[in-house]
C-alpha cells in the first residue's frame, strides 16, 4: 500500500511539473506566409470595410495554375474575403442590401466572374453555394506591363456615389463598380434641414457647386454664408468658382480677388493660391 501510495505521488509531481513548464512556455509569432488586411473606406455617406489575405507569388505561376480557370476562387487565401457596406449599394445592376458579404470570383483567362455571397465563410470551392449569389458581374482582364507579387485589392475613382473595386495578381488586374444612391440621402437632407432655423448654406452649397446641380440656387446659399461669416475667404472663393461656372468672369474676378484679400489677412497661402490660379485661368 505504502509503495502505490509513493507512486502515485510521483505521478502528480510529475503532472504538476508538466503543467508548470507548459504555463512558463514562451510563444512563437512568426509573419503570416498571406498577411490579412483590412481597408475601410469611406463611400458616399458611408462605408465600405474590405478583409482579405494577400498571398504572395513567390517564383510561382499564378494565374491558371496555383490559382485554377473555372473554379470559384476565395479571392485570396486563409478565410474567406469579406465585404461589408454601411448603406445599400448597388453592384451589376442589383441592389445589395447593408450588410456583410463574401467577395468570391471564378478567373478565366480574359474574364472573371465577381460573386457577392450572402456566405461570409467559404473558403473553398466545395463550401460555395450558388443560391446564396446575391449578384454575379462579369469584369475584364486587363494584362498589367508590370509584375504584381502580392494579391491586392484597392478601392479607386472614388466619387460622392461610385467607386471601382480591383484586384491585381501576377500580371491580371480586374475590377467592378460599386455605386451607391448617396445623392438621394444628401438631397434629402438638405431638403430637411433648410426647412429649419440653423441652415447649412455652406455645405449645401459646396454640394450642389461639386454635384453639377442648380447653380443660382448654389450662388445664393453661398451669399447666404457670407452675410454671416464675412471674412471667410474659403466662401468667397466658391463663389468665385460658381460664377466661373455660370459663365461670369467679371464676378468670378471680383470674388477671387476678394479671397486673396481676405486669405492675406487671416494668413492662408493656400486660398491665395488657389484663388490667382482661378484668375490667371480666366
Amino acid at each position: 500500500m505504502l509503495k502505490i501510495n509513493f507512486m502515485k505521488k510521483i505521478v502528480l509531481f510529475f503532472n504538476a511539473v508538466l503543467l508548470l513548464s507548459l504555463a512558463n512556455a514562451q510563444t512563437l509569432t512568426t509573419p503570416q506566409p498571406s498577411p490579412t488586411q483590412t481597408i475601410k473606406q469611406n463611400f458616399g455617406v458611408g462605408s465600405i470595410e474590405l478583409n482579405y489575405s494577400r498571398p504572395a507569388k513567390k517564383s510561382r505561376k499564378i494565374m491558371g495554375d496555383l490559382v485554377p480557370f473555372g473554379k470559384v476562387w476565395r479571392t485570396g487565401a486563409n478565410s474567406a474575403t469579406t465585404l461589408s457596406f454601411s448603406d445599400d449599394v448597388t453592384i451589376g445592376g442589383v441592389n445589395v442590401k447593408a450588410g456583410k458579404y463574401g467577395l468570391l470570383s471564378i478567373p478565366e483567362a480574359g474574364k472573371w466572374t465577381i460573386i457577392i455571397s450572402k456566405d461570409v465563410t467559404v473558403s473553398s470551392p466545395s463550401a460555395y453555394k450558388p443560391e446564396n449569389d446575391v449578384v454575379r458581374v462579369q469584369a475584364d482582364v486587363v494584362k498589367t506591363p508590370f509584375t504584381v507579387e502580392n494579391f491586392t485589392i484597392n478601392f479607386a475613382n472614388i466619387t460622392g456615389t461610385s467607386c471601382n473595386l480591383e484586384m491585381m495578381w501576377e500580371n491580371t488586374y480586374v475590377q467592378f463598380p460599386i455605386n451607391t444612391p448617396s445623392d438621394v440621402k444628401v438631397m434629402k437632407q438638405i431638403e430637411e434641414i433648410m426647412n429649419k432655423d440653423n441652415k447649412p448654406y455652406f455645405a449645401a452649397a459646396s454640394y450642389y457647386y461639386d454635384n453639377g446641380k442648380d447653380l443660382n440656387q448654389a450662388l445664393s446659399w453661398v451669399n447666404k454664408a457670407i452675410e454671416a461669416n464675412k471674412e471667410a475667404y474659403w466662401m468667397t472663393l466658391l463663389k468665385a468658382r460658381i460664377h466661373l461656372k455660370q459663365g461670369d468672369k467679371a464676378a468670378a474676378t471680383t470674388a477671387a480677388n476678394t479671397t486673396i484679400e481676405l486669405a492675406t489677412k487671416g494668413k492662408n497661402d493656400d486660398y491665395i493660391k488657389m484663388a490667382t490660379e482661378l484668375l490667371a485661368g480666366l
